[in-house]
């Protein structure tokens, strides 16, 4: 089998925790502090704070923003549920508006009309590996004084106009095994802002600046020195596997018949998290099933919108048609494009695909 994902772990990672356990010094310490500070610079700014995971980036960075009770944050319905979630967990509520048809991605030119006097942040989401069309995304919230919280899980290193994702507003990124770079499990936030990555920090650490003084409610997400050194060497190989990334998707693109490949901006550079067509005239699922059986992986990302999740409509009342989202949803598939694939694989991808469309 051909897998969708296939995490890479080498003899690196495995001597950095080794280390690390014979330290004695295995909760948040000095490789965490290290790699908080090697990821800033990757994404050119002035800090970065470690989380547990990619969900507790986005819920610590929304508080440290103000996000509360009340308040609504203009987001995507396309994408994981954490990124919405999130939301929900400061009392807040996320409106959502409809993605372009091409990328995916937030519809930038629908957003200032649902701005209310509630809104307080935009949260959008890079998503696959390629950033959203941030100037415009930046000009309303600087009109409109919201804040702007990337949600960058699937986008470590993918940039715009020559700028990384996470370096625009509060940048949020997941380190979960599958993600271009992983920590085993972890997050991370990204800001050069001063006050919200003190803020960011208190919150993650039950709310201390000082040892067991504890000034404001907050939480246990701290990472640990364990995760922080799986993720200090995989990120020293981020540029690399995010350029095999690249290379896999061009084959891809340049072979592929009858499915409509990846669009990509000339102002952004791809990542790829996920290699993800378009399969028209609703053979989506069928294409699937001959990919099982012919020894290719594939995953539908996402196969509900979150304004069409089941606690969304039930629970919280969200009665609204996305019609882009939703066509999105059936018809997008994601194929492998991992840079443990083979060129054989990625012939074997080629040929399994092109022989089903055809017929």
């Amino acid at each position: 089998m051909i897998n969708i994902a296939k995490p890479q772990i080498g003899e690196e990672e495995k001597k950095a925790v080794l280390e690390v356990l014979d330290s004695g010094m295995i909760a948040q310490g000095p490789r965490v502090k290290a790699f908080e500070e090697a990821f800033a610079a990757m994404c050119g700014v002035k800090h970065a704070i470690a989380t547990t995971s990619g969900t507790t980036a986005l819920h610590v960075s929304l508080l440290a923003n103000g996000i509360g009770e009340g308040d609504e944050v203009i987001t995507s319905p396309f994408t994981f549920i954490a990124s919405a979630n999130a939301v929900l967990y400061t009392g807040a509520r996320p409106v959502f508006i409809d993605i372009d048809r091409t990328t995916y991605n937030i519809d930038s030119a629908l957003i200032e009309a649902a701005i209310t006097p509630r809104t307080k942040a935009i949260l959008p989401v890079h998503l696959f590996g390629l950033s959203c069309d941030m100037d415009p995304i930046m000009k309303i919230a600087q009109k409109h004084n919201l804040a702007v919280i990337e949600d960058a899980c699937q986008s470590h290193g993918a940039t715009y106009k020559g700028k990384r994702v996470g370096s625009f507003g509060t940048g949020t990124f997941s380190l979960y095994p599958t993600k271009n770079m992983t920590s085993a499990e972890g997050g991370m936030i990204t800001t050069d802002d001063d006050a919200i990555s003190e803020k960011c920090r208190v919150i993650r650490q039950h709310g201390m600046r000082r040892r067991y003084y504890h000034d404001e409610l907050g939480f246990n997400f701290r990472m640990t020195d364990v995760h922080a050194a799986i993720g200090l060497e995989q990120l020293k190989k981020l540029e690399g596997r995010n350029e095999q990334r690249r290379a896999n998707a061009r084959f891809l693109s340049e072979h592929l018949q009858d499915v409509l490949v990846p669009y990509v901006p000339a102002s952004c550079t791809h990542v790829y998290h996920q290699y993800t067509v378009r399969v028209p005239d609703g053979k989506r699922d069928a294409l699937r099933a001959y990919l099982q059986e012919n020894g290719v992986g594939s995953e539908v990302y996402y196969p509900v919108p979150v304004h069409k999740q089941l606690f969304y409509i039930e629970e919280l009342g969200y009665q609204i048609t996305l019609p882009e989202a939703e066509q999105a949803a059936l018809e997008v598939l994601s194929l492998p494009v991992h840079p443990a694939l083979s060129q054989a694989d990625l012939e074997t991808i080629v040929s399994t695909v092109n022989k089903f469309m055809a017929g």
